[in-house]
């Protein structure tokens, strides 16, 4: 039944303009205040090296690949269209539906598991750096923790037996031979640990579904528990570069204010979901930074969506911001399909893919993409074809990409601008799909070099002329590389000062 009453009407409308003017003002909150500065020298370094980097990898892997499913949410007793329960044999009983679905352990074998060739791609690609999900929330451990049989390398997985069953260990050796940067992704919640969801007690959703204060012994262990396993992978897997935490509402109670609803409301239109209950849930971060970094010096932590020193850039997800950020951050970005393997996943073009990487870049930030394995332990070809494009682009572009910083304005139209420490400045084209003709003349404004400045097209060794009109510069382009320029996703013109 319709309400047609007036004054619902007009209740109705005062409260979407008090919802907007609060909107704006949460999303400056979030975007620009939501900062600690890190305040360690050596981490300080590191941070401005990874800023540098600007291309990742991150991988999301784990046995629900066999279902081609939403990665753990569908063990959520929290009703999202998006992580429907439809596998198993009675997906409408959750006692039984997870059940099967923490059995997937004993049938995932990821026999074509081929961590060299991912790494070989992820290189000619561009990526530096890698971000791989050593732990989701469901709990199942990709790493041969000694504090869980949930895990790769339990006897009853059957890829135990191969010689690469400690999957972790692979990756970050296969990567680090291409000089990869290497990154542990996480997850602070645990739905498999009884201590984290006591059996006693029905999950309500995502949070432990028992009152820490009440049952501070229980909790302690889960606290224990979650530091042995980080530092266990800070341990025995090499140079970790990142500790990627998720999982961001297990943290200290945050401060409740009037932009808390909107953040939650921010929170479900970034990562499908929506936080009901706030707990307080003191993993004791403070604690766990200073061991971990007793064993990785330089760690740089990033304990995602958590107000505070321990997150040293902030990761907007699925989403480019509006604007430069004053502060380290980067998008993780799905290339194709959902952040798990599904079947039949549609890919980015690389003209979609280089695209958003000048614009993050272009922002100060730095792109994270998502390629997710299958049950097999192989990538679609659809994802090689979109690193195959990004590579064949950086080749020849990407200086104006790596070590460069934003510049105000850090775009005009479909120009965007980045920077170098020694004034090299570079304006980056980008070419719409659909697009015939390159102008013969290209304006920029907001942005005039000196009069003594020397243009010239990347790729190409052909000058390029220019002269200064007003505030703007107008630059001339040959009508003998229109053609070729017209077939490129972007071209960069670099400027010497």
């Amino acid at each position: 039944m319709k309400n047609t009453n007036p004054i619902h009407f007009l209740l109705l409308s005062t409260l979407m303009m008090v919802v907007s003017s609060i909107e704006i003002i949460a999303q400056e909150h979030h975007e620009e205040e939501r900062y600690v500065p890190e305040t360690d020298t050596i981490v300080l370094k590191k941070l401005e090296e990874w800023q540098n980097l600007k291309f990742g990898l991150l991988m999301h892997w784990g046995t629900y690949s066999q279902w081609g499913i939403v990665e753990s949410w569908s063990l959520c007793p929290e009703e999202y269209e998006w992580c429907e329960r439809k596998k198993g044999t009675n997906p409408n009983d959750y006692n039984v539906y997870k059940k099967e679905y923490e059995g997937l352990k004993k049938t995932f074998n990821p026999f074509n598991f081929d961590p060299e060739k991912w790494a070989k791609a992820a290189k000619n690609a561009g990526m530096k750096y890698v971000i791989f999900t050593t732990k989701h929330h469901d709990g199942f451990s990709m790493f041969d923790s000694k504090y869980t049989n949930y895990k790769i390398t339990d006897s009853e997985t059957p890829f135990s037996k191969n010689p690469k069953s400690n999957i972790t260990k692979e990756i970050f050796d296969a990567f680090r031979k291409e000089t990869f940067w290497t990154g542990a992704y996480f997850s602070k919640p645990d739905w498999h640990s009884p201590y984290y969801w006591d059996p006693y007690f029905p999950p309500k959703d995502r949070n432990v579904n028992y009152q820490p204060e009440v049952y501070p012994e229980k909790w302690n262990k889960f606290v224990a528990f979650t530091h042995n396993q980080i530092l266990e992978l800070l341990t025995d897997y090499g140079k970790i570069d990142i500790l990627w935490l998720d999982g961001g509402w297990v943290s200290k109670s945050p401060k409740k204010d009037i932009l808390n609803w909107y953040e939650r409301k921010l929170q479900k239109e970034q990562n499908g979901y929506l936080k009901h209950r706030m707990v307080n849930q003191d993993i004791k971060m403070d604690e766990l930074v200073i061991k971990a970094r007793k064993k990785q010096p330089q760690l740089i932590v990033v304990d995602r969506a958590v107000h505070g020193k321990n997150q040293n850039y902030l990761t907007p997800e699925n989403r480019v911001p509006k604007k430069p950020l004053p502060y380290p951050w980067e998008s993780c970005i799905i290339s194709g399909g959902g952040w798990s393997w599904t079947p039949d996943a549609k890919y980015m073009s690389g003209r979609e893919a280089i695209h958003t990487l000048v614009n993050i870049v272009a922002k100060g930030g730095n792109l994270l993409l998502n390629i997710a394995p299958n049950a097999m332990g192989e990538w679609d070809e659809g994802a090689y074809i979109l690193l195959e494009e990004i590579g064949e682009w950086m080749k020849i572009n990407s200086e104006a990409i790596y070590d460069t910083r934003s510049i105000s304005p850090y775009k005009f139209e479909n120009i965007c601008i980045t920077s170098k420490k020694d004034g090299t400045v570079y304006l980056i084209y980008l070419i719409e799909e659909g697009r015939t003709e390159i102008p013969s003349k290209i304006m920029f404004s907001g942005y005039v070099p000196s009069d003594k400045a020397k243009l010239k097209l990347l790729g190409f060794d052909i000058p390029l002329k220019w002269i200064r009109k007003d505030n703007s510069m107008e630059i001339n382009i040959p009508e003998k590389i229109k053609t070729q320029l017209l077939n490129t996703s972007a071209f960069v013109v670099k400027i010497n000062k």
